[in-house]
C-alpha cells in the first residue's frame, strides 16, 4: 500500500477540478479537501494516504506544507498541475479520492470550513492562537464512524 506526499494528494484534487464549468480550488477547499482524503483514507485503509501532519487552525484543519505552498493564490483558484499522471496513484486510493472530491466538492470552501468545525478531529483540538495536530488516530476514530463496511469492501475488491 503506497504512502504519498500531502502534494500529490493535493495535484490529485487540482487535476481533477473542471474550470470550465466553474469547478474551482482555493487553498482553502483545498486543505479541507486533502483533510477529508486522509480521514476517509486513514478509516478505509487502515493508514494514512499521507505522512504530512494537519494541525488545527482558524479556519479548521490545514496542512501546513500546503497552505505554503498555495498561499500566494490567496481566494484565488489554484490552477491545475502540469505534466499529472494518473497512473502515479493506486486505483483503490484513487477510489477514495474520487469519492472524497464527488461529495465534498461540491460544497464552497466556507461550508467545507464549517463542516470541519463540527467534527471532533478539529473541535477536540482547537486552540485559538495554537496550531495544534490533528492525530492520525483522532482521524481514524472519527472517519471510522462515516464508513460502512461496504465501502471498506469495495475498496479492498480494488487493492
Amino acid at each position: 500500500m503506497r504512502t504519498y506526499t500531502a502534494h500529490e494528494i493535493a495535484r490529485y484534487f487540482l487535476a481533477k477540478a473542471d474550470a470550465g464549468v466553474g469547478d474551482l480550488i482555493s487553498n482553502l477547499k483545498l486543505q479541507k479537501l486533502c483533510y477529508y482524503a486522509q480521514g476517509v483514507g486513514t478509516a478505509t485503509r487502515g493508514q494514512p494516504l499521507f505522512e504530512e501532519p494537519i494541525e488545527a487552525w482558524l479556519h479548521g484543519p490545514v496542512v501546513p506544507q500546503l497552505y505554503h505552498t498555495y498561499s500566494s493564490y490567496g481566494r484565488e483558484a489554484i490552477p491545475a498541475p502540469v505534466n499529472f499522471d494518473i497512473e502515479n496513484y493506486e486505483l483503490a486510493d484513487r477510489l477514495i479520492m474520487d469519492d472524497v472530491y464527488d461529495y465534498y466538492g461540491q460544497y464552497s470552501a466556507w461550508r467545507l470550513r464549517q463542516m470541519t468545525h463540527d467534527e471532533p478531529p478539529w473541535k477536540n483540538v482547537y486552540d485559538e492562537g495554537c496550531s495544534n495536530l490533528i492525530t492520525i488516530d483522532a482521524l481514524k476514530e472519527y472517519f471510522s464512524t462515516q464508513i460502512d463496511d461496504d465501502y471498506r469492501r469495495k475498496y479492498g475488491e480494488q487493492v
